[in-house]
């Protein structure tokens, strides 16, 4: 009996990571964000002006041109800065508890995962561990990407269909491969 209430202490604890200090409008905000922005965002209706429009009113950094498909999921909109030029595929996941930054003329296709939290499996309690992800200019990341926390992709890399990037990409390199690896570069 002892041992199951050990246990049922424990699992209590696992949702107690760090937490950022809000106020009552950061609450307003994150509460706003889950049942009205998400939805729309994610939703299947066309359009990539009125998803920027919502996008920016949650704190959101967008630049001119580009387009942003149906069934996009943002985390937090707060977290993100996207360049100009940028094409964002259908049934991207942008799951942003730490920044995001996205250069300019970059293209992520659909399917791509973009992650910037993971567990410390180390720890009793799992604690979360958040990492921002950098995309600079002209990267491609090809359909069903998967793009780990703390990963820098330097200008004009290339993340092939599937792969499963950690780290940080040479400039103009091609990646392919679960771990990416340097495929080829670029220009060659």
């Amino acid at each position: 009996m002892k041992s199951l209430a050990v246990l049922l202490m424990r699992c209590q604890k696992l949702n107690l990571y760090k937490k950022k200090k809000r106020n009552i409008y950061s609450y307003l905000k994150i509460i706003c964000w889950n049942f009205l922005g998400k939805q729309f965002i994610s939703s299947f209706l066309p359009g990539t002006f009125w998803r920027k429009v919502i996008l920016r009113i949650y704190g959101a950094k967008i630049g001119k041109g580009g387009k942003i498909k149906p069934f996009i999921r943002i985390s937090e909109p707060w977290n993100l800065s996207i360049g100009d030029y940028c094409w964002l595929g259908e049934s991207i996941w942008i799951d942003n508890l730490a920044f995001v930054k996205i250069g300019s003329r970059v293209c992520i296709s659909q399917g791509v995962y973009i992650c910037t939290g993971n567990h410390n499996y180390k720890k009793e309690l799992f604690d979360l561990m958040l990492k921002s992800i950098i995309i600079e200019d002209d990267c491609w990341l090809a359909a069903k990407s998967i793009i780990s926390p703390g990963s820098i992709l330097k200008k004009g890399s290339i993340a092939s269909l599937g792969s499963v990037v950690s780290g940080t990409l040479k400039q103009n390199g091609i990646y392919k491969g679960n771990p990416a690896f340097l495929f080829k570069l670029r220009y060659d």
